[in-house]
Parts: structure tokens; C-alpha cells; sequence
């Protein structure tokens, strides 16, 4: 009762011009009760995915993801490369994350701690609760808290794999194979939004 009281005080609030802080272990686990009760509901696989692609924007920063994955590269890019990457990652992320969570139905996440690394950075730890089909999973949200109104996850832990990292080096790969263009990138991750 006083976890559903608190996720609608958080809405509430969040939805008023007051600022405030937020707690980061409260706002993962409010984002991912929202998410939770929208992969429960009675509706098409689709429309789940359009509604998690809104919960996405409003609580991860695609934009800071999407350079930190961009690793040295982004440093020689022109404005309007930059441009160009912000808008083809961000349709890159949205699919990629909402179709792949769109497959869970009503997931059991729990937070369980929080250890504040400094002014800008929370970790939160949370637990995926285990069902007959897989086990327990242990999730670290690394949240970006430089203003405390306004927290936003930056990278997911799981079982000790950063999906961040994973991400960065994937698109590092990408591009030494391709002589270090850009544009190759540009390709993959159109590619992969338009399919």
C-alpha cells in the first residue's frame, strides 16, 4: 500500500511545476512499476511498445547514453554529425529497448539498495524476480543525478554487465572495421530502426 502511495505522489508531483528532489532508489522503482503495469495490460504488443518508448524518453538520457557509446569518435564530429547521431541513436534505443521489454509480461523488479557516488551518480540496486521460465537476475541502474528533481537512468548493470559498455563497443567495432567513418554507423543503425 505505501509503495502504490508513494509511486502516485511521485506522478503527481512530477506532473506539478514544484521542484523537488527525487530519491533515485524511489524513482527506479516508480519507472519500473509503470513499466510493469503496462506489460500486464490487455493490449496489443505494438501499442506496449509505443507506451514504453514514452516511459523511455521521460526517464533515460538517451542523448547522454547515445555519446558516451559514441566513446572518442564523438570528439570529431561536426555539429551537424552530431545532429544526425543524437536523432539515429535515439530511434536506435527506443526500438531496441522497447521491443525487447515488450516480451516480458508483468515483471517483478524490486530495489533493494543505494549508494550515492557522488553529486552526479547514484547506483541503485534492484533484483528481477525469478519465474519458472528464468532465474533470479540482479539489475544496477546507474542514475544521473546531477539535478535531483529530475533523475535519469544512464546505464543498466546486469549480473555485473554494463549494457552501456556493451553498447560502446560494439559501435567502437563498427567503426574500426569501416576505417573509422561515421557514416557506416549512420548505416547500421538505420538499418536496424527501419527493419
Amino acid at each position: 500500500m505505501k509503495k502504490k502511495l508513494l509511486a502516485f505522489l511521485i506522478a503527481f508531483f512530477s506532473i506539478s511545476s514544484v521542484s523537488f528532489s527525487i530519491e533515485p532508489d524511489v524513482f527506479v522503482q516508480s519507472t519500473v512499476n509503470r513499466a510493469s503495469k503496462l506489460l500486464g495490460e490487455d493490449i496489443s504488443k505494438d501499442e506496449k511498445i509505443e507506451k514504453l518508448k514514452l516511459i523511455a524518453k521521460e526517464t533515460v538520457d538517451i542523448k547522454g547514453i547515445g555519446f558516451y557509446t559514441l566513446g572518442a569518435k564523438r570528439k570529431s564530429l561536426n555539429d551537424n554529425e552530431k545532429k544526425r547521431y543524437a536523432l539515429l541513436f535515439e530511434e536506435y534505443f527506443l526500438k531496441s529497448f522497447s521491443s525487447r521489454l515488450a516480451e516480458y509480461t508483468n515483471p517483478e523488479i524490486d530495489v533493494i539498495n543505494k549508494e550515492k557516488l557522488n553529486n552526479n551518480y547514484t547506483i541503485v540496486n534492484s533484483v528481477l524476480k525469478s519465474t519458472k521460465e528464468r532465474p533470479e537476475i540482479n539489475i544496477d541502474w546507474r542514475i544521473y543525478t546531477k539535478d535531483p528533481s529530475k533523475p535519469l537512468i544512464r546505464d543498466l548493470i546486469i549480473e555485473g554487465l554494463s549494457l552501456a559498455r556493451t553498447q560502446k563497443e560494439e559501435f567502437s567495432s563498427v567503426l574500426s572495421t569501416n576505417d573509422n567513418n561515421i557514416d557506416a554507423l549512420f548505416e547500421v543503425l538505420k538499418e536496424f530502426s527501419n527493419n
